[in-house]
């Protein structure tokens, strides 16, 4: 019996080096193989290209200036950055279809897309040659006119393309009735979207000095069918005569691509969990969120007088909660029909006629709210009515200017 035990003994023991033997020499290949899995995939599109020059400025074509950041940026990733992999929609001047590009997103399973470009207004505009500032969108319906005009320009080059009707199912990008679709797309990488956003207007104010013109929603097909975070960046206005030279410069190109490429470093970080970097984000975040889109409508649309009632947005915006006065620790019923990064006027139309209207600052979103009661029953008129305007519309329990329920 001893004898058995002893061989037993052995064939185990023979069997457990073999293994381990085998792990030992396996071991590099898989480890490099996971490691290449793991690896964070950025997926950087510059767009236009080809016979699609975008906007066009005095000396300078948009698809250019895209290229080249966007070639800086991954330049910057690369050499810097070893646990993640770049890939890109155009390395030269070529012709790439937007479904193209979501489609090579999918492909390559990024973690996160970033799509660059340069902006315009109307050549009839006579705020053409001096409106300047950098924005960056994630995914939403068209706010207003201007909003939808851009959304229009930027998801045209579709039409470029041989049989888009039937290649983007009926998609037309000249049709407002088309962007319908965006409101039921799904929002599950919206708040993703929106932190590293709020990153990206942070750099490009603080590195490369562009006038902050804010986080905003808009309509873009590449933004709608990457399936994953993803931002489109407006570096300045090509038809700017002033930005336009420092969007063609090399220092201007390299402060933008350092201005993105910062903004994807503390967004890497904060992805990878590290604590002072999802700080970072949160403060972009709510400097983003200060943002008034309203205070920029009137200068896309040709409009100089926007000074007054940029101020009287700004200072109209902050929680008011003079509706019904209390007293510290009451509770107070409110009905809750909207969350934005941003602040809007007293007076705006994303309210549907609701007023007078309050908002308070949680969680980097502004929240709005509709009535005030002391108790539930005395908000039900309010909650029936804003249910009729914003479907989501819900009650909430307000304590101390801060939410309880």
């Amino acid at each position: 019996m001893s004898s058995i035990k002893a061989i037993t003994t052995a064939i185990s023991t023979i069997g457990k080096l073999t293994v381990l033997i085998a792990l030992l020499l396996l071991s590099p290949m898989a480890v490099a193989q996971q490691a290449q899995d793991n690896k964070f995939v950025v997926i950087l599109d510059a767009g236009h290209g080809g016979n699609d020059a975008g906007a066009i400025g005095i000396k300078g074509k948009e698809k250019n200036i895209n290229l080249n950041v966007v070639l800086k940026v991954g330049k910057l990733i690369e050499a810097n950055m070893p646990d993640v992999t770049v890939k890109y929609t155009r390395k030269k001047d070529v012709f790439v279809g937007l479904k193209e590009r979501t489609e090579f997103a999918h492909k390559n399973n990024g973690n996160l897309f970033i799509s660059v470009h340069a902006n315009s207004i109307s050549k009839k505009n006579k705020n053409r040659k001096t409106i300047k500032g950098a924005s960056t969108y994630v995914l939403g319906t068209a706010k207003n006119a201007k909003n939808l005009e851009i959304a229009q320009r930027e998801n045209s080059v579709i039409m470029l393309e041989d049989d888009y009707n039937s290649k983007y199912e009926g998609f037309d990008p000249s049709s407002p009735e088309s962007y319908i679709i965006f409101e039921t797309m799904q929002t599950a990488f919206l708040d993703q979207s929106i932190s590293f956003a709020a990153l990206v207007q942070n750099q490009m104010v603080n590195v490369a000095s562009r006038t902050d013109r804010g986080v905003r929603q808009n309509g873009f097909y590449v933004l709608a069918y990457t399936g994953m975070p993803s931002v489109l960046v407006e570096l300045d206005f090509i038809c700017n005569p002033t930005q336009e030279s420092y969007m063609l410069s090399e220092k201007g190109q390299d402060e933008m691509a350092q201005a993105i490429y910062n903004a994807f470093v503390t967004y890497k970080a904060s992805y990878d969990g590290k604590s002072d970097a999802i700080a970072a984000m949160q403060q972009a975040q709510a400097k983003a969120a200060d943002y008034d889109e309203d205070r920029h409508i009137e200068e896309e649309a040709g409009d100089n007088n926007t000074t007054t009632e940029c101020n009287e947005n700004k200072q109209s915006t902050e929680t008011d909660n003079s509706a019904t006065t209390t007293q510290a620790g009451e509770r107070i019923y409110k009905v809750q029909f909207m969350a934005l990064p941003k602040k809007l006027g007293t007076k705006s139309k994303e309210y549907k006629g609701l007023t007078p209207v309050e908002v308070y600052y949680d969680k980097g979103y502004y929240k709005y709210t509709y009535g005030s009661s002391r108790t539930r029953e005395g908000i039900e008129d309010e909650f029936r009515q804003a249910r009729k305007l914003f479907k989501d519309a819900f009650i909430i329990v307000m304590q101390d200017g801060k939410r309880v329920e």
